[in-house]
């Protein structure tokens, strides 16, 4: 419950006092890549329950790209993409998510519903919490688009990523609480400055 105010009054704060840079980063999106500048993207929430996340388009639209992930050296990454997917700027409409209760600020980064697939009996306890903008993968692999470089992202984001990000998942169902859940925000702050 405590949570969920939080994650209301800070979301509703951070959206009117971010509203000039919603209108900057739209604004430098549509002259970039044009119209949508919303990228919208189907995810597993809370009890495995279907979501549309939404962020500010980074990508050229292509027809023939199937690959979930992407490092920074994909071609359909813009200058300006690279940009406010370095600073996190491309997560910023993720608090509208927040504000009508699909995601929290802190909670396991939400996955696409075929990878839900691979979870196991324990993992699914994962699903049991909102997903959220932030978390301890997030933080443990803020360069991930420089990890996934190379032609099969999909391959590295499993040789690399998978089994660590799942650790950090169930460790965070294990000990989350609301003081977890500050450090989490200010990490999260430090890393994105740190860049």
């Amino acid at each position: 419950m405590i949570k969920r105010i939080f994650d209301i009054f800070s979301s509703l704060l951070a959206i009117l006092v971010l509203l000039p840079l919603y209108f900057i980063v739209g604004i430098l999106v549509y002259y970039s890549l044009g119209w949508p500048i919303i990228y919208r993207a189907k995810r597993a929430g809370k009890n495995n329950k279907e979501f549309t996340l939404i962020k500010f388009r980074s990508m050229k639209n292509t027809t023939n790209h199937v690959s979930h992930h992407s490092g920074d050296d994909d071609p359909r990454i813009t200058k300006l993409g690279k940009f406010i997917r370095q600073t996190k700027l491309d997560e910023l409409p993720q608090l509208i998510n927040v504000l009508f209760g699909k995601m929290s600020i802190v909670g396991p980064r939400p996955e696409t519903p075929e990878y839900i697939k691979l979870y196991s009996e324990e993992q699914m306890k994962i699903l049991n919490l909102r997903p959220g903008i932030t978390d301890y993968a997030s933080i443990e692999f803020s360069n991930l688009g420089d990890i996934l470089k190379g032609d099969d992202p999909d391959k590295l984001y499993f040789e690399k990523v998978w089994d660590k990000k799942m650790k950090l998942r169930m460790k965070y169902t294990q000990e989350n609480n609301f003081f977890i859940d500050m450090k989490i925000i200010f990490l999260t702050i430090m890393t994105i400055f740190k860049k």
